[in-house]
């Protein structure tokens, strides 16, 4: 089976100050770049950044507002996100599976 996982859409969730900005805005609903900062042991500016990545791949969508850019989490981005971790766990699953059968079976023919 053959799994189409999007390379930049895990390259952004794969770096951990990344997902922690994700948790904060899942659980505030939005946030800006300043206010995730103050959560955060990055610097403003490099929190805008990382909030920069996310956006080019649309895990979250900006809404300017005065000087600041609201940032919210796109539902549909991130449900296409874990869709393609549970694909690729499922497969990785069966990939064990085979492996174990064939280590039973080579396992089996040794004790004869």
């Amino acid at each position: 089976m053959t799994v189409v996982v999007d390379d930049d859409l895990w390259s952004a969730i794969g770096d951990p100050t990344r997902r922690r900005m994700l948790d904060l805005l899942l659980a505030d609903g939005v946030g800006t770049a300043t206010t995730l900062s103050e959560h955060l042991p990055v610097t403003r500016q490099a929190v805008a950044k990382h909030l920069g990545v996310l956006d080019r791949v649309g895990l979250v969508h900006a809404t300017p507002a005065g000087r600041e850019r609201h940032y919210r989490v796109d539902d549909a981005q991130l449900a296409r996100a874990v869709a393609q971790l549970a694909t690729v766990g499922a497969t990785w699953d069966a990939r064990l599976r085979r492996i174990k059968r064939i280590a039973e079976a080579i396992q089996r023919s040794q004790e004869q």
